[in-house]
This record gives C-alpha cells, structure tokens and sequence, in this order.
C-alpha cells in the first residue's frame, strides 16, 4: 500500500507566499504519511494578470520555484509532483507549464509541459492561455515504486486520448486550477471516467477558492479509486487530502473487467 496526498491552494500573486504555503501543506501530506505529494496548477503564482507569470519564469534546473520542490522532496524523502511552475519558452513574450517530478532524493526525474490550452467565453467569464503559454508536444509519465504514474494538467482532463497514450498506469496525476462554472459542471464526472477507462488511481491536486484576482476556482482535489468511487474530496480552501493506492484492488478490477485488454482500436 501506498499513500498519496494531494495540495489543494488558493494561490496568490506573491510567489514568496505561495511557496510558504506549499512548504507548509507538503510537510502537512509527508506528516501523514504521504509518500508521493502533488501540487496544483499555477500553485506558484496566480497573477492579477495571465502575462504576470512571465516576469517569474525560470530556466530549467534554476529559480527559487524549483529549488523549494527539491528541498521538500529531499526534506521529506518523498516523490514530490511540482504542480505547474512557469519556464521560459521559445517565445519571449510566453511560458512553457510545466509540470516536474522530483524524487526522495530531490532529483528531477521526469517533466511534462502541459499541451492542451485552456480557452473558455461565456458570459462575463473569459480565458486565453493560448495567450500567453505555448503548448507541449510530449506525452509525460514517470516509474514509481508502484508502478507507472501519468502526467496531465487541468484542460487535458477532456482528451482521453492523452491518457490512452501514457500506457497502463497505476495512477495519472491532474494538477488543476479549474473555474468554477466548469468544475462545478464536469470536473468530478471528468475525472471519475479517466480512472474508469483508464482502470487506474487518479489524483487531482486543484486551486480551490477565490483568488486575489477576482477568479473563482473549484476545488475538490480528490482521489478516485479505478472502479470510479471518490475516496476522499476536499471541496475548498487550502489543505491536503488523499489515500492508500491498494495495487490488490487495481489488479482485481482489471482480472474481473480485463476491459484494457479488450481493446480492438
């Protein structure tokens, strides 16, 4: 068994105080018993701004954002999974979001740059990230000690086709900063249908509350088991919220529904 803990923020434009409050939630999850941590989207930094992030992007392997992620893996002796954090880019004017993974000994083992880009009008509401981030091409997945663990943020969450290409995995991570009029429509039912096609944990680590900004995120960081049953949720605010990964309970879903097996296309 394998326990799983994932950040729920509510992150700020002050880089200086959101790593504050990560350092404080991941050693909350690690003091739990939590061997493998995710953080939220954006958890970083959420400007009053989208173009704010640019000013705060890193370079690989180099920036305050990242050293934070490795001296609380190191710290803790855990997998730490870095949420998104903005690195330069091709272009000046835009970031890559990046998600990186960090091991128990505070080494980046695997990174996925987020590829598909949120955009969403309705009403009052509108989003862009195209804007301001240029997208992935890769797909992204990592070796735990229990197996394959599958890289996605946020927007990925609605093309399964991701997921298919990760391979059989024990568990997929989505760190998100869903709104909430999405969420609030798609975001548990989304993820329920990831682990049940997928026949693996899931775990979404999300940005959940009111943000200086004005934006309103969902929440409900929750870990979903691979028959689809929500084992734990937490609906807003920071904290921390997880579970054991059970790999007795992965293998018999997929000896009594071998539905991966079936596979024609």
């Amino acid at each position: 068994m394998t326990r799983v803990a994932a950040v729920q923020m509510v992150s700020t434009p002050d880089v200086a105080h959101n790593l504050a409050t990560a350092r404080r939630l991941v050693g909350e999850a690690a003091a739990g018993g939590a061997t493998l941590v995710t953080l939220p989207e954006y958890w970083p930094i959420m400007g009053m701004r989208d173009a704010d992030k640019v000013a705060h992007a890193e370079q690989p392997g180099r920036g305050a954002i990242q050293e934070c992620m490795m001296d609380l893996a190191r710290e803790h002796g855990i997998w730490l999974i870095g949420g998104t954090l903005p690195l330069v880019s091709s272009d000046a004017g835009k970031v890559l979001n990046t998600t990186l993974v960090y091991d128990p000994q505070g080494q980046n083992v695997s990174r996925y740059d987020k590829i598909h880009l949120f955009g969403f009008t309705k009403g009052g509401e509108s989003y862009d990230e195209a804007r301001t981030i240029v997208p992935g091409q890769a797909v992204g997945s990592f070796e735990a000690p229990f197996g394959r663990v599958g890289l996605s943020v946020c927007y990925d969450l609605r093309f399964p086709e991701l997921y298919r290409a990760m391979g059989e995995c024990a568990l997929i991570v989505v760190p998100a900063a869903f709104t909430h009029t999405t969420g609030s429509a798609h975001w548990e039912v989304l993820l329920r249908a990831r682990a049940i096609e997928n026949q693996c944990y899931v775990l979404a680590s999300a940005q959940g509350g009111t943000h200086e900004n004005g934006r309103r995120t969902f929440g409900h960081s929750m870990l979903v088991d691979p028959w689809g049953e929500v084992k734990a949720v937490l609906r807003e605010g920071e904290g921390v919220v997880g579970g054991e990964l059970d790999p007795a309970f992965l293998a018999g879903v997929r000896e009594s529904l071998p539905a991966l097996k079936h596979r024609k296309l």
